[in-house]
């Protein structure tokens, strides 16, 4: 059995924009799990969203760093923009797990992701050599899938907050300061994203 120094969760989204939400979750998953670590992989755009909502990378990850920088068990990780599109998760899991042989990878995901989950790259290679943390998201059952010995439902606070209704309520010229960090809220305003 390798023995590793630390135990990192991996917080895969486009974080468009980051918002309490993820921060919330992130934190439950280093105080009440075994995780050391959470890393916010920043991915490049998905090929199941709409390009034109999308930020430029360099904002979103501007705009993640400023949310993690004050706590020191968060992490910012820009590794898919360097990697050849699209971005598996296999292949970003793969890379991490050569370049720091030290550290185990735990993948985070809401309970959204499990039905579909066969129908993600090598999912069979990612369920075999990692652990997922499943986190519920509000009325989405996991489905059977949760049964399988590497997969830990976690009973983190439902969030029911998304970055698209926080685009949508910006764009409608609502006030959601309290749904972001406050200097990302602020970056936000003074680069006038998702006004229009």
């Amino acid at each position: 059995m390798k023995e590793f120094t630390s135990k990192i969760g991996l917080l895969f989204g486009s974080f468009n924009p980051i918002h309490i939400g993820h921060l919330i979750i992130a934190n439950y998953m280093t105080e009440f799990t075994d995780l050391d670590e959470v890393w916010f992989v920043v991915s490049p755009h998905n090929p199941l969203k709409e390009k034109k909502t999308l930020l430029a990378d360099h904002h979103r990850l501007a705009m993640a760093r400023i949310a993690v920088e004050e706590n020191a068990r968060f992490r910012i990780c820009d590794i898919e923009f360097k990697m050849e599109q699209p971005s598996y998760t296999i292949r970003t899991l793969t890379y991490l797990t050569e370049k720091y042989p030290g550290k185990q990878f735990v993948l985070i995901a809401g309970t959204d992701v499990l039905p579909t989950f066969n129908k993600w790259k090598n999912y069979e290679q990612i369920l075999e050599n990692y652990y997922l943390y499943i986190y519920p998201r509000p009325g989405i059952m996991p489905g059977q899938l949760i049964s399988h010995p590497h997969i830990t439902l976690v009973d983190a606070p439902l969030m029911d907050i998304s970055s698209s209704f926080i685009r949508n309520a910006v764009r409608q010229g609502k006030n959601v300061e309290y749904m972001l960090p406050q200097r990302v809220w602020q970056y936000l305003r003074e680069m006038h994203f998702y006004e229009k």
